[in-house]
């Protein structure tokens, strides 16, 4: 126990082809059924191994551990004073490890897994939503973790196991990753309602090529894409202000510290107009993307199935 009473955080064990843990490990639940049934031919029958292989295991795991666990009693045994100090560690290593199997087939479960869903912020409001109601009419029971964040940060949970599948733009252009475009997406600049171009209509890029931008941070995709498309029209955007929400960035516009280049809102936002822009052609690709070669469980299998099959229409078009 620790100063305030609580248990002390577990120590991993050492690994290695000489530490005890290593050695030890496959004579232990063997131990146990001995243990629990007190009989070494009951024990070999209920784990479906020859009686004398079992005890041969036991035997070494006294050898190594250098005291008797068992007193024999012809063919019945009982726990020795080390033995039942030994049994009570063993069996909370094994309760603890049929918990950690137990988790990971409920993770697998087709019926009611679990699926780990990244997506972009700006997916959050209508996308995904959508998605999700529709997979739940069919897999009522599958649970999910849903994660928003920006690109870069996405790829590397889904690179190191944390995510299964992420809804990201742009899409990722490298081996270890697989992705499929599901939808395109048009983005207006967005300009204050007392702006010199408010009363048009549509614009070429290269017409505010002089404007102080606002954007989301450097990392984000939707970042990567003003950048890109600025260059296509022949200039840098020159950044005043960077934010992490669409709708922020909307705001920034509203009180007249710049332009940006933003999905279409959901709902007119006041004080800001959204011109169609001509030239270049501003629009993003949306994509599913998961590891290569990483098989999915099944219930995440069956999200991306479902998700491929919305190609065309994951978005609400104009």
């Amino acid at each position: 126990m620790t100063h305030d009473g609580s248990s002390p955080p577990l120590r991993p064990a050492e690994l290695g082809p000489d530490s005890p843990v290593a050695r030890l490990t496959p004579q232990l639940a063997q131990f146990a059924a001995v243990a629990r049934l007190e009989h070494v031919t009951q024990a070999a029958q209920l784990l479906g191994m020859p009686q004398p292989t079992l005890s041969r295991a036991v035997a070494r795991l006294e050898a190594e551990l250098g005291v008797d666990l068992l007193a024999r009693q012809g063919r019945a045994v009982r726990l020795t004073r080390a033995g039942r100090l030994l049994l009570a560690s063993v069996e909370r290593a094994l309760a603890e490890l049929e918990r950690g199997a137990e988790a990971v087939r409920a993770e697998a479960d087709p019926a009611a897994g679990r699926v780990a869903f990244g997506f972009l912020h700006t997916m959050g409001t209508e996308a995904v939503p959508g998605l999700l109601r529709g997979f739940r009419e069919s897999h009522p029971r599958v649970r999910f973790q849903l994660v928003q964040d920006y690109v870069a940060a996405m790829l590397e949970r889904l690179r190191a196991g944390e995510l299964d599948l992420c809804l990201v733009s742009p899409l990722p252009d490298t081996p270890d990753l697989t992705a499929r475009p599901l939808d395109e997406q048009r983005l207006h600049l967005v300009v204050p309602a007392d702006h010199r171009l408010a009363s048009r209509r549509r614009i070429r890029l290269a017409e505010v090529a002089e404007e102080p931008f606002v954007a989301v941070e450097e990392g984000y995709g939707l970042r990567v894409i003003t950048d890109g498309f600025c260059a296509e029209a022949g200039f840098v955007p020159r950044i005043a202000f960077e934010g992490e929400e669409a709708e922020t960035l909307r705001g920034l516009v509203a009180a007249g510290l710049g332009v940006a280049l933003l999905p279409p809102a959901l709902v007119p936002r006041p004080g800001v107009v959204e011109l169609e822009v001509t030239a270049p052609r501003t629009r993003r690709a949306i994509g599913l993307a998961w590891v290569a070669g990483r098989p999915l469980t099944p219930p995440a299998a069956a999200f991306r199935d479902f998700v491929l099959s919305r190609r065309g229409r994951l978005l609400t078009h104009d």
